[in-house]
């Protein structure tokens, strides 16, 4: 067996203080900071998704409806869309970026930057389960865990390491992701 981690979209602009705040969100970069630091033996690869966009077109709005289309967040190349400090020692092994050009809540529709998707990264190490942690539970942790289950990977979300927009938005997210087979820890 071998178990990939992968921590969704743990950036300042889904934590207190950025375009779109998770409350929470900063606790959850730490809280995932120091779950990497204990366990770290317990994965192979660590990865990194990110919200990176560039002109993500419709994605973008002024006036959001918050479904669909959004404040401008996650813009590629400010420190808002970089990592969380808190991760700044998580090293990952595979670092994947998505939403360049458009929408994209799933960490399996970015890329890394070779070119691979999230899949063929994770197959490339003989990953056989995941873990999913990250921002927001859900959006980007809800899509991401359920394609991996899709992709066949038997899939855990790490209820402590992360949350939800708001409760009853998660409490959706957490009935579709168990209906898909996520397993909720």
């Amino acid at each position: 067996m071998t178990r990939a981690l992968i921590i969704v979209d743990v950036q300042p602009t889904f934590c207190e203080g950025g375009a779109l705040p998770v409350t929470g969100g900063n606790a959850v970069a730490e809280a995932v900071a120091a779950s990497v630091d204990a366990h770290r033996d317990a994965y192979q690869p660590i990865v990194t998704t990110q919200d990176w966009h560039i002109d993500p077109g419709a994605h973008f709005s002024e006036m959001p409806d918050f479904e669909d289309t959004w404040p401008p967040h996650g813009v590629a190349g400010t420190n808002e869309a970089e990592l969380h400090p808190a991760l700044a020692n998580v090293n990952a092994d595979v670092t994947v970026k998505k939403g360049q050009y458009e929408a994209a809540y799933s960490g399996f529709e970015g890329t890394t930057e070779d070119g691979k998707t999230l899949e063929e990264a994770l197959r490339a190490a003989g990953v056989t389960e995941v873990d999913v942690v990250g921002l927001a539970e859900s959006h980007c942790v809800a899509c991401t865990a359920v394609d991996a289950v899709r992709a066949g990977f038997p899939t855990r979300v790490l209820r402590e390491l992360t949350a939800p927009v708001s409760e009853e938005l998660g409490a959706q997210a957490r009935e579709w992701m168990m209906t898909e087979g996520v397993l909720l820890v």
